[in-house]
């Protein structure tokens, strides 16, 4: 993957295709390979970017106090570098808080948004959830952590059914897995996410998506979401999990490409 600097690190990214912009933005693992169901399909279409967050993947692993806010920052940034004026933006859990952040700051660099999977602020359901996941990662190390995170990802079904895919990309993950002291961090960063106050501000066309059975941002979070955002289109998918995106890829390509072609006739007609 190429890097670009930004604010002192070196963001790794990647384009594919040509077309209007859609950036991809993963979520707290931070790797843009989580798209590859995506990759292929979309950039058929579009000019697909994607990167993997700074403190994972191949950007710099950087230990700091991380925030959503830091990460909508880094996304900015490498729009400025590959001289993107505005893009569509589908973001996933995380990447959809970025995305509350840029749409109610920035809505001039955003067609569209897809709050995929995310939240508003954090519950007692949902610390509870990540004070296991950062305790898993402080105290029993890396593989502990990865082997625990298709459990609040993926459905049981769907789990049984990729047993090897998954062990393989575990140790692909391992190879690459920040100091723990960093994904605690990132961590931190969400739990203390909250822009509710913002959410009304926000006018740029937003498509809120979320599995029935996602188990890390349950549904209500999406409700309310879309009820927050002015004008916001809600889909729930029936099942799929937190990762719907890896378990029904068709249906998440088919929704998530006509929202932003529907965006682009938008556009073109004005």
């Amino acid at each position: 993957m190429p890097l670009v600097k930004i604010d002192g690190a070196d963001i790794a990214y990647e384009v594919h295709g040509e077309g209007p912009p859609v950036l991809l933005v993963a979520g707290l693992g931070g790797a843009g390979g989580y798209w590859q169901p995506q990759v292929q399909v979309l950039s058929r279409h579009f000019k697909v970017i994607l990167h993997d967050h700074r403190g994972t993947g191949a950007s710099t692993h950087q230990k700091m106090a991380y925030s959503v806010e830091r990460m909508a920052a880094d996304v900015l940034g490498l729009m400025d570098a590959l001289g993107i004026e505005s893009a569509h933006l589908v973001g996933h859990s995380t990447g959809g808080a970025i995305g509350q952040i840029l749409g109610a700051e920035r809505p001039e660099r955003l067609r569209s948004i897809v709050m995929y999977a995310s939240w508003t602020s954090a519950d007692a359901y949902m610390r509870r959830v990540f004070e296991v996941r950062k305790a898993l990662v402080l105290d029993q190390g890396a593989m502990a952590y990865l082997r625990a995170t298709p459990v609040f990802l993926h459905p049981d079904w769907w789990i049984n059914a990729n047993r090897q895919s998954l062990e393989a990309a575990e140790e692909k993950a391992l190879a690459s897995f920040p100091d723990p002291e960093i994904v605690a961090s990132r961590i931190d960063a969400i739990m203390a996410f909250d822009r509710c106050a913002d959410l009304d501000k926000i006018r740029v066309p937003t498509l809120v998506f979320c599995a029935e059975d996602d188990r890390l941002t349950p549904v209500y979070f999406s409700r309310e979401l879309a009820a927050r955002i002015p004008g916001a289109r809600l889909f729930v998918a029936e099942k799929g999990g937190h990762a719907h995106s890896q378990t029904m890829p068709e249906e998440f390509n088919r929704i998530v490409m006509g929202y932003i072609q529907e965006q682009e006739r938008r556009l073109a007609g004005r």
